[in-house]
């Protein structure tokens, strides 16, 4: 043996080497979690309607999410990669079926003397044209266009299921914004409460110092709590017209927004499950995605492993070729054939395992992925539960301490009126009050807030049964 020659035998016993060396495992490592062990409860949760958050009663909130469900920039994304997975499989669908082409050509060419056309042809420039129809069909022996529609009718139902976890969101987000307006509304009213009972102290006190009844320091710490007041105002009002701008990049209209009247929600308007219901895992669309990416990436690795297989398709061409132009449609310029052409892999250097490993990888991912949808799904369900909860123990607590306050503000400000009580206490009876206004518009807000994530986290009005409308088919409906 040459130098040479070993050379290249070592070259490639090394890249084998190297090829099963390097190589993942071909064989899956994740494995996919079940409902089991999650804590689910016993009883099914109750129904929740596909426009559940037509349940707080508010006309102008309908109408935004409807508005926000058209315009918004996320959910323009979403269905166009709705349209991307559904055209990828009407592509896969065509694959099976025959492919016609027809190829013109008709080039100016100087021929060889010394190669396949001899003199007088050859050593001259003359023209050289093909007229061809070809034909290639896959006979898909193996089953490889098959996995292949599958795996991408699979990747065309996860992107729409995720479509409906998109909407699902957006609908979920404009609802919390439109909570939140609420809230900077009840906030300002609370602000505007306060700052009519600091000008009456503040009168008041004006009025008695006048009179030689009080001092002027009490003036003025009564004066500066009123220009505390209208900041306080000023900052609340400012705090809505924020929430009016969220509420217009929801919905898309941008700088100039929505024109917005006070909302009018309900509340305990949604009916909600006290523990983790049983169909927990069926209500979400977005485990349902994940578990539908998992048949793609079972799909993929199937297809992966296939190509260690041979492909068979049926070909045939027909057409004219000739030397110069006058001949070319003439009867000698005709010609045809037809067969089957066979494709098998001998040697890649490992291409193909390394493919198959690939594969087993992304489903390995996609298995992870759905095992961590499961269990974000029992967690955001368990926390907004708990949180509901707490606030609702809090309501009664602060409903009493609200009423407890608004009488010690009656009584304290009678008691300092007649001279019986410092403004000290008075002061400390309104801010006292003032508190529990605040902490009261602020339970309800959260209250409704909590509602609706526990709506989103229980997978809103997603119904398993039929898990989103759309066509499978972009064009082509061969199966």
């Amino acid at each position: 043996m040459t130098s040479a020659s070993l050379r290249t035998t070592t070259a490639i016993a090394c890249l084998i080497l190297a090829g099963c060396v390097a190589t993942p495992p071909t064989a899956p490592q994740v494995t996919q979690r079940t409902a089991a062990g999650l804590g689910l409860g016993a009883q099914p949760g109750p129904a929740i309607g596909d426009r559940w958050w037509a349940a707080f009663g508010d006309a102008q909130l309908d109408r935004l999410i409807e508005t926000a469900r058209a315009d918004n920039p996320t959910l323009a994304g979403v269905d166009a990669r709705l349209r991307v997975a559904q055209s990828m499989l009407s592509e896969s669908r065509a694959a099976t079926y025959p492919q016609a082409t027809f190829d013109v050509q008709e080039q100016y060419t100087r021929f060889s003397e010394t190669y396949m056309i001899p003199p007088p042809i050859g050593g001259t420039s003359r023209w050289f044209g093909t007229v061809q129809a070809n034909l290639n069909w896959s006979l898909d022996i193996v089953g490889k266009q098959k996995i292949q529609i599958e795996r991408a009718r699979a990747t065309t139902q996860a992107a729409a299921l995720e479509a409906a976890g998109a909407r699902l969101a957006i609908a979920g987000a404009v609802t919390q914004a439109y909570i939140a307006l609420d809230r900077a509304y009840v906030l300002a009213d609370v602000a505007e409460e306060t700052l009519k009972q600091r000008q009456g102290i503040f009168d008041l006190t004006s009025t008695r110092f006048e009179s030689g009844l009080d001092n002027p320091a009490n003036s003025k710490v009564a004066e500066a709590l009123l220009a505390a007041a209208k900041v306080e105002r000023t900052l609340a009002l400012g705090a809505r017209e924020l929430a009016e701008h969220q509420l217009a990049a929801l919905t898309g209209t941008g700088a100039a927004g929505p024109v917005l009247t006070r909302p009018s929600l309900k509340a305990d308007a949604l009916e909600l499950p006290a523990t983790l219901p049983a169909d927990l895992l069926a209500r979400r669309a977005d485990i349902a995605a994940a578990q539908t990416r998992v048949t793609a990436a079972m799909k993929g690795r199937e297809l992966a492993q296939k190509e260690f297989y041979p492909d068979v398709n049926l070909v045939g061409a027909a057409g004219w070729a000739s030397i110069g132009l006058g001949p070319l449609f003439t009867g000698d310029a005709l010609q045809y054939g037809a067969g089957p052409a066979i494709h098998l892999p001998l040697f890649d250097a490992g291409r193909l395992r390394a493919q198959y490993a690939a594969a087993t990888a992304s489903l390995d991912l996609a298995v992870a992925d759905y095992n961590e949808s499961l269990l974000t799904a029992v967690r955001d369900t368990a926390d907004a539960l708990s949180t509901l909860k707490t606030l609702q123990a809090q309501a009664g607590d602060l409903a009493q301490m609200r009423t407890a306050a608004d009488a010690t503000v009656d009584l304290e400000e009678r008691r300092y009126k007649n001279g019986l009580s410092p403004l000290l206490n008075v002061l400390n009876a309104q801010e006292l009050a003032i508190r529990a206004r605040r902490d009261s518009a602020a339970l309800s807000a959260d209250l409704a807030s909590s509602r609706v994530r526990l709506v989103m986290a229980l997978g809103g009005g997603f119904d398993p049964a039929k898990p989103v409308q759309f066509s499978l088919d972009a064009g082509n409906s061969h199966e």
